[in-house]
């Protein structure tokens, strides 16, 4: 009877210590910024700094939404900025599709909001160690966007 309680507690120990190495985390950034409550206004714009340690590593860059159902649109277009250690700024643009063909909204909700992340960039590497800035602005025609609680981005490390 001891000997089969002794080979029980290995075993739970076991299967704990696995649990938590299976749960490494890789994320080195995850950050969302509210939208102001009126509007996303044309002209504002999210900045997020980055500190990268370890340049020779692969990441994965998503960018992050969370919209209410009062949205308007189906998709969302986004400008992003990114400045690196030699200060050289490169611009990019992203579509996002926040509902399918029939209004259904992509993406897990939790009442009113829906969040939907979308991979930007996939398996890539930073020039160098230091701080990133990316700044985020909007690419719709209204000049107030309506409907988008907050946008966020999360680099981890690729697997």
């Amino acid at each position: 009877m001891i000997r089969i309680i002794n080979l029980n507690s290995k075993l739970f120990f076991l299967f704990i210590i696995i649990s938590l190495v299976s749960c490494v985390n890789n994320e080195v950034f995850f950050k969302y910024q509210p939208v102001n409550v009126n509007g996303w206004s044309k002209d504002s714009v999210f900045t997020f700094d980055v500190t990268i340690d370890a340049p020779n590593a692969n990441y994965n860059f998503y960018v992050n939404t969370r919209n209410r159902g009062e949205y308007p649109y189906q998709n969302l277009w986004l400008f992003i900025s990114e400045m690196g250690q030699d200060s050289t700024i490169t611009k990019d643009s992203i579509n996002f599709y926040l509902a399918d063909d029939f209004g259904k909204w992509l993406g897990s909700g939790v009442g009113p909001i829906y969040n939907m992340p979308v991979l930007y960039r996939k398996n890539f590497r930073f020039s160098k160690p230091g701080r990133y800035r990316y700044q985020i602005q909007h690419g719709m025609r209204d000049s107030m966007l309506l409907g988008i609680n907050d946008i966020g981005i999360k680099i981890e490390k690729a697997e």
